[in-house]
């Protein structure tokens, strides 16, 4: 299995910036899709965005869009997102994902990281 560790969560105050982390094990992720998703508590897992090998990305709900940003470094095995303007909803456990490019779902999942936005 392909395992994910997720770094960078913590306390920030409302309009600030954190940028969360996640490093493979594998030795090249160069073939998988990566994908963050974030659970708030009592709510249901979210999408959040994903990115390809080549850098093609996709966005989840319009309320990330624009302060968002998924990449990733290939040669580090690395997949990061950068979140900008955070406001107290973002509020969430984030959570790394990889799935093969002809899988219909995610196979692999990291622990999580928490992300307290506060007001």
């Amino acid at each position: 299995q392909v395992q994910l560790v997720e770094a960078g969560g913590g306390l920030v105050q409302a309009g600030g910036s954190l940028t969360l982390s996640c490093a493979a094990s594998a030795p090249t992720l160069s073939s998988y899709i990566m994908g963050w998703f974030r659970q708030a508590p009592g709510k249901e897992r979210k999408f959040v965005a994903s990115i390809t090998w080549s850098g093609g990305y996709t966005y989840g709900a319009d309320s990330v869009k624009g302060r968002f940003t998924i990449s990733r470094d290939n040669a580090k095995n690395t997949v990061f997102l950068q979140m900008n303007s955070l406001k107290p909803e973002d509020t969430a456990v984030y959570y790394c994902a990889a799935r093969q490019s002809d899988s219909s779902g995610y196979d692999y999942w990291g622990q999580g990281t928490q992300v307290t936005v506060s007001s």
